[in-house]
């Protein structure tokens, strides 16, 4: 297995429109055990979220056959310890949590095949670390006010999606990113910038993403800045199939090939 690999390479290195179908269409009880970090450090801004994400998490885990280890402390970022987790969860991470050793440790993580799971404030992070910008996909550059959108469901071939409909209708805080990630990676939900005011990506929009990236895989979404949307069936289970996905549990169908396509 993935786990086993990298320890021995640790020890020899040392909303209405929302679902056509039901929410838990995103898991499935076959699933292998398996085991997520829950990293939440912030060096900046701090989202109320954090809690609320972190414990809606423990409650996916608990009916989806996975363990939660959450986290503030970088000390976690060694070979040995990633190596026990399929997936790592930058859960509204905010400024440099990690330093030179430990961003190395979570590249060789995600180099031997871990995966890795960016909820919001993950793009408002680490912004002198290209590496880290890559498999993110994009950074942050700002945000209008809470309001209702309207999401463009791009592809539903993807666990994260499969359970949405065409479009998808809810309130959040609504990310700008300082550049497009659509040449990079897979779109899977755009927002409609004429929906609601302060989209300032030019009429195409990127909101949640998924590729593979230096040997691993990595899932973000601009979704889950209110403690609100963790009560949310549709949110979680679009969170769920995220996880699924990047720990290496769910494979996704072939992504459209839309890059480089306006929406």
């Amino acid at each position: 297995s993935r786990r086993a690999l990298m320890a021995s390479a640790a020890l020899l290195g040392a909303g209405a429109l929302t679902a056509a179908r039901a929410p838990r269409a995103a898991a499935d009880p076959n699933d292998p055990a398996y085991d997520v970090l829950v990293f939440s450090r912030t060096a900046g801004f701090r989202h109320d979220s954090i809690d609320e994400g972190v414990a809606a998490l423990r409650e996916l885990g608990a009916g989806n056959n996975f363990t939660v280890t959450a986290t503030e402390d970088p000390a976690a970022f060694n070979a040995g310890n990633l190596a026990r987790y399929e997936a790592v969860v930058f859960l509204h991470t905010t400024g440099d949590v990690l330093n030179a050793a430990q961003q190395t440790a979570f590249e060789g993580y995600i180099g031997g095949g871990g995966g890795y799971l960016g909820v919001h404030a993950a793009a408002d992070t680490e912004y002198g670390w290209p590496w880290y910008g890559g498999l993110a996909g994009a950074w942050f550059a700002s945000h209008p006010a809470i309001q209702p959108a309207t999401i463009t469901v791009e592809d539903h071939g993807h666990p994260a999606t499969a359970h949405l409909g065409a479009t998808w209708r809810r309130t959040d805080e609504w990310y700008n990113f300082r550049a497009n990630p659509r040449p990079a990676v897979n779109v899977l939900l755009s927002l409609n910038e004429s929906s609601y005011s302060g989209g300032t990506m030019n009429g195409d929009h990127p909101i949640a993403w998924y590729h593979e990236y230096a040997g691993g895989r990595a899932f973000y979404t601009g979704l889950g800045h209110t403690a609100a949307s963790y009560a949310e069936a549709a949110f979680r289970a679009h969170l769920l199939g995220g996880l699924r996905w990047a720990a290496g549990v769910a494979t996704a169908a072939a992504a459209p090939d839309r890059r480089g396509a306006t929406p």
